[in-house]
């Protein structure tokens, strides 16, 4: 999705044959964690990590001399605790007696807090007599560069040290090529009875009908010995944390079944989970376990799908990303003055530049999203005092926009990578097969992708705007731009035989005859004359685009049509979402209710946390939807995805400038009879909204306003 690595698949990534739909996150800061379900990791795809650094990549623990049998194993609904519930298996001999299995409770619990891992083990015996358990734990830290875990090779690398034991304690250090010196300890309540540097081994006496404690602590500093007391202090951090992260902005409550409520909490808390609180303000990373990071152009999507609940997201993305501006032209890191940033990495690897993310600009839409994402929170909100701040920004973002976002001076943003080491293709299909001709061959560049001059025409209108605000004397001149890129876009990307946009142009100017569902995102930024769109919105409605699930990322019967692949057939979540948004902006309110309620189908199956993907094969009566096996989990524009679409369906925006909430012929879902919104703000005023189904249409009363604002339902 996000890198030049992101379609890889790594001999660690086929765990249990199914890769990582078994393999279990946690998040918090710029730490996470990705184990199996019994809690182990073994070195392939898993581990601990820190700063795109495995500081932990072996952790599996046998009791006896097997694997415990796992009872039960998930991550709680907050994303704060992961827990393994299990049972011994039989156990060898001990003093002349062996505990047969299924006598012994055994849970493992885990959570991250502080760049710290905190795991407790208990040890429960329900049996008749009393039980000598013996427990043992494989470790190992390799100091593997993110990349390096993903199958990126590494011609040499520095010098791992020789693990240093004390007592209950064992530290690891690794001397990068970058001379960077790292650090990681694992730390034991418990002497072990044997300790190496690879395996600590405990011999537990369990009296019938006790309990016995054992915790333990990874980090990056030096350990301090754990115990109960640290568990359960920073147990109680963790959680207050990420409830405070929950809790911003407003909240949305469906009906009593519970299990609509459930994935609406869920996906609140994967979007909690993947928020880092920055310096700058919260962040959304993209996703986990590849995308911990932040993201340019998946940071501002989240935000922007977060906007009408919780604006603060948008503040701290906009904020982060003009302190990464780029300042100056760099082939290797796809960058040119004001660029924005697309991905940026503190591993070793891209310390030495053996990969170009420690910042890298290789995403052509990035910086149009940007300045649009600004005009969308001012909009939202009314805080000039941000965009005055933000403004030699979006100043510096337009220029590049105007002096190089366009190579050859047609008016268009285009993109050709400026080194190998670079993305091929940079919108948001970024994989190296998703761009092409009606025939299937890939087109030569500069490329200029439909969805990304729908941005550019956004970003121009919202510096209109702004500007007009501001008093700058340019807004005549953005305008005109916005309305240039309209005209551009009507004239050269249209396909009158097909009703359809192409798309992409060539860097001959060709039409890329292929339909696709970046015409959604076009949709999306208000671009299209409103007859065009309507033909757009009737194609993506079809069979030969919506699956059931959402709707595929390439039309059916298409060249390169895949339900398999990563860009090429499957269902993006998010992607679907845009297309109902833009949609809905164009009138469509019933279908886009429809494609809601398919997309809650979908979520259902997958545990109501939708992947970063799933194959784009139709629905078939009593089948779930097919999994993509290697889709991050969770991911934040997946995340957003219901929210952004509960909008479109609601028809509700936002006029901060006069106060104003409008719902423009509100539809709720099949099935759902009502929607709660409380705490929504505008400024200093808020309002609750109360959406009920009456005589066959959705009506909203206002409740709770306080403060100057009016709410009005248009029909």
């Amino acid at each position: 999705m996000d890198d030049a690595y992101s379609t890889q698949m790594t001999a660690g990534e086929t765990v249990e044959a199914s890769g990582l739909e078994q393999l279990m996150a946690l998040k918090e800061g710029d730490v996470f964690l990705v184990a199996d379900g019994w809690g182990d990791m073994k070195g392939g795809a898993d581990g601990l990590f820190a700063h795109d650094t495995r500081v932990l990549s072996r952790w599996v623990m046998t009791v006896g001399l097997a694997r415990p049998s796992r009872l039960s194993s998930g991550v709680s609904q907050d994303n704060v605790f992961f827990s393994c519930h299990s049972t011994n298996r039989p156990l060898p001999p001990m003093g002349g007696r062996s505990a047969p299995a299924g006598v012994l409770h055994i849970e493992r619990r885990r959570f991250l807090w502080d760049e710290r891992m905190f795991e407790r083990i208990q040890m429960v015996n329900h049996g008749m007599e009393d039980v000598l358990l013996p427990l043992a734990f494989d470790f190992g830290v390799d100091f593997a560069d993110i990349f390096q875990v993903r199958g990126t090779p590494r011609a040499r690398r520095g010098t791992v040290h020789a693990p240093t034991m004390d007592g209950r304690r064992v530290t690891f250090r690794y001397t990068g090529l970058d001379k960077v010196e790292r650090h990681s300890c694992l730390s034991f309540s418990e002497p072990p009875a044997r300790l190496t540097g690879q395996r600590a081994e405990f011999m537990f006496s369990l009296p019938k009908g006790k309990t016995v404690d054992l915790y333990v602590e990874c980090g990056l500093d030096a350990c301090e010995a754990p115990d109960a007391q640290r568990w359960r202090l920073n147990a109680v951090h963790a959680r207050i944390a990420m409830r405070a992260k929950r809790r911003r902005g407003a909240s949305v409550r469906g009906p009593r079944s519970p299990r609509f409520n459930d994935w609406l909490d869920q996906s609140r808390a994967d979007m909690a989970l993947l928020t880092t609180d920055l310096p700058t303000g919260p962040y959304p990373y993209a996703g986990t376990p590849w995308f911990s990071t932040p993201f340019g152009r998946d940071g501002i999507i989240a935000a922007w799908q977060m906007l009408w609940l919780d604006p603060s997201l948008a503040k701290g993305v906009l904020t982060y990303l003009a302190s990464r501006q780029a300042t100056e032209t760099s082939l290797y890191q796809d960058g040119q003055p004001g660029k924005i940033m697309h991905e940026t990495r503190g591993g070793e690897m891209s310390a030495l530049h053996e990969v170009p993310f420690a910042l890298y600009y290789g995403g052509v839409d990035t910086t149009c999203l940007f300045v649009a994402l600004a005009g969308a929170y001012a909009n939202r909100t009314g805080d000039l005092d941000l965009i005055r701040k933000l403004w030699p920004n979006l100043i510096a973002a337009s220029e590049w926009m105007r002096d190089y976002g366009d190579s050859n001076g047609d008016g268009l943003i285009d993109y050709q990578r400026g080194a190998d080491t670079g993305l091929s293709n940079q919108g948001w299909k970024d994989s190296e097969d998703s761009i092409f001709h009606a025939d299937g061959h890939f087109p030569k560049g500069p490329i200029a992708l439909l969805e990304v001059q729908g941005y550019a025409f956004a970003a121009w209108k919202a510096l209109g705007d702004l500007g007009e605000r501001l008093g700058d004397d340019r807004t005549a001149e953005w305008r005109a731009r916005a309305e240039q890129v309209r005209q551009l876009v009507e004239d050269q990307f249209w396909m009158e035989d097909e009703g359809f946009y192409a798309i992409a142009l060539d860097g001959d100017g060709q039409q890329c005859r292929a339909i696709a569902s970046n015409a959604g995102h076009l949709l999306f930024t208000g671009l299209p004359s409103v007859e065009r769109a309507r033909r757009v919105t009737k194609r993506l409605l079809t069979a030969e685009f919506r699956t059931g699930w959402g709707i595929r990322t390439l039309e059916l019967g298409q060249a390169r049509f895949n339900p398999m692949s990563y860009h090429n057939g499957s269902v993006w979540p998010h992607d679907t979402a845009m297309a109902a948004a833009g949609m809905a902006g164009y009138g469509e309110r019933a279908a886009v209710a429809e494609i809601l309620a398919e997309i809650y189908a979908a979520a259902a199956h997958f545990h109501l946390r939708l992947p970063e993907l799933f194959c784009g094969f139709p629905r078939e009566p009593g089948e779930p939807p097919i999994a993509y096996p290697v889709a991050c989990l969770p991911q934040a524009w997946a995340a957003g995805s219901v929210f952004l679409m509960l909008q479109a369906s609601l028809g509700l925006s936002i006029d901060a400038w006069n106060g104003t909430i409008n719902m423009t012929d509100p539809v709720l879902p099949s099935g759902l009879e009502r929607l709660d919104i409380t705490g929504l703000e505008i400024g200093d005023a808020i309002v609750d909204l109360n959406f009920r189904h009456v005589d066959g249409r959705a009506v909203v009363v206002p409740r709770h306003k306080r403060g100057n604002l009016s709410v009005r339902t248009l029909r």
